[in-house]
């Protein structure tokens, strides 16, 4: 059995967890929950980084980052299911998951900075520089939504809206129509989306 050490609310574990349902190994990975926060966690020795998720194979090796998490399970699967074999088409859904892994991960330091200084400490400058990233990663998915909606692009996609959804109440839909339709196709056709989705 594969061990996920994960959080509900992580993006990143999300986006992992979406693959394994997609790919059919859901019965194969148990969900461990991770207190990034507490020095006494196994987590920290797992994964030195301390960060999450992280995937301890079944001989004990952890694997991670989330990106390196979906191409093992790609590969688990037999290759060439979320990430395509195809040169071209498997570089363009890598740079798509990037891309989409930079909206999450500026959120994520959003919150981290609002959530560990009070605001005499807060950098705003900091805060508006993550915030450029986010518009600016936006603005390219909007201009031109992606076709595919079960690829590691895509899925990556989907969990960092989902997470805008949760920590920042959806501000990011007045201005991405387009990102608001294709969001919704992909909730329809895939469920473990809704299934793994987190209130509050």
């Amino acid at each position: 059995m594969l061990v996920l050490r994960a959080a509900a609310t992580s993006p990143f574990v999300r986006k992992v967890r979406i693959v394994a349902s997609v790919l059919g190994l859901d019965d194969r990975i148990e969900i461990s929950a991770a207190d990034t926060d507490n020095p006494e966690d196994s987590l920290r020795r797992q994964n030195p980084l301390g960060k999450i998720p992280a995937l301890i194979l079944e001989n004990g090796e952890t694997i991670f980052d989330s990106a390196v998490i979906v191409e093992y399970l790609d590969w688990l699967a037999g290759g060439g299911k979320v990430i395509p074999s195809e040169p071209q088409a498997r570089f363009h859904t890598l740079t798509q998951q990037s891309l989409a892994d930079g909206i999450a991960e500026a959120a994520v330091l959003i919150r981290y900075e609002r959530l560990w200084h009070e605001p005499p400490q807060r950098s705003e400058k900091w805060i508006a520089y993550q915030d450029e990233k986010i518009a600016r990663a936006l603005g390219v998915f909007e201009g031109k939504p992606p076709e595919e909606l079960s690829d590691a692009g895509t899925i990556a996609l989907a969990s960092a809206l989902g997470y805008l959804d949760l920590r920042y109440e959806g501000a990011w839909r007045a201005g991405h129509p387009r990102l608001v339709e294709w969001l919704d196709v992909f909730s329809d056709t895939t469920p473990s989306f809704e299934a793994t989705r987190v209130q509050g």
